[in-house]
């Protein structure tokens, strides 16, 4: 016998979805872990009055890196010729859930050159990308706005928006961060239309996690990566937790046991 069910639209959460997935087809993407010990930034961030987003000290110290590896900010195009393009600078994109019409929906705003801005301006705008009305963000505006067109048109633009190297940093950015560690689970993988993604697992209780670089091998390879994330170690827990020390309040406390990623 038939399985009885029901026949659903795809909501615009799912087509922008479904648009991400089909352009980012045959990237040979290959994944990198390293752990990390980052209790001296962890404490200076505790000892903050406010306390930055996470995902805002990766983002940074990345771009730190990637300021003197211009691997990792390079992208493979097919057309018309294969080459390589090269970013003159990091632009990262941060995957945001929002609610979008009652239905859970995932957003990407852009940190442009996080390694020259500082973590408190650098916070300000995750948190505005969180709280703000979805559409007085001009980034999701212009995703809902394009999802709404016809699929052969949509499909259309995605492409021409990826076709050159230019346009791919601009729309997409040269890097992209997607964390769900928070809910105590995280991607083994990622796929977009970025060379070079991040993400990283929930805290133990020593402030230590696993933090994983996905890239295309076209583009760099495994030595590059594993080298990267080393040095993002060492950036988390020398340039960044000495700019948090700065900001921090007299007589505060060091970080407790069973952290979270947040």
């Amino acid at each position: 016998p038939a399985v009885a069910g029901r026949r659903l639209p795809l909501s615009l959460p799912r087509k922008w979805v479904a648009d991400l997935m089909h352009i980012s087809r045959g990237v040979p993407v290959v994944t990198f872990e390293r752990r990390m010990s980052l209790a001296p930034v962890a404490a200076a961030r505790a000892a903050l009055p406010a306390r930055p987003p996470w995902v805002v000290l990766f983002a940074k110290a990345f771009a730190v890196v990637a300021a003197s590896r211009p691997e990792l900010r390079r992208s493979y195009v097919r057309w018309t010729t294969p080459h390589l393009y090269e970013a003159a600078e990091t632009v990262v994109s941060v995957a945001v859930e929002r609610d979008y019409q009652g239905e859970p929906a995932v957003f990407f705003g852009q940190l442009r050159a996080p390694d020259s801005q500082p973590v408190p301006q650098l916070a300000a705008a995750v948190r505005d990308w969180q709280t703000a009305p979805v559409e007085s963000v001009r980034t999701f505006a212009r995703l809902i706005r394009y999802t709404r067109l016809p699929r052969p048109v949509r499909r259309l633009m995605w492409w021409w928006g990826t076709a050159s190297g230019r346009r791919r940093a601009k729309n997409f950015g040269t890097a992209g961060l997607s964390v769900t560690a928070a809910a105590g689970a995280w991607a083994q993988n990622l796929i977009g239309p970025v060379a070079v993604a991040l993400n990283y697992g929930p805290f133990d209780p020593h402030w230590g996690l696993g933090v994983r670089l996905h890239f295309d091998h076209r583009v760099l390879d495994g030595m590059v990566a594993a080298r990267a994330l080393a040095e993002m170690e060492a950036v988390l827990n020398g340039a960044i937790r000495d700019e948090l020390s700065a900001g921090q309040r007299p007589g505060a406390a060091a970080p407790g046991p069973h952290p979270r990623v947040a």
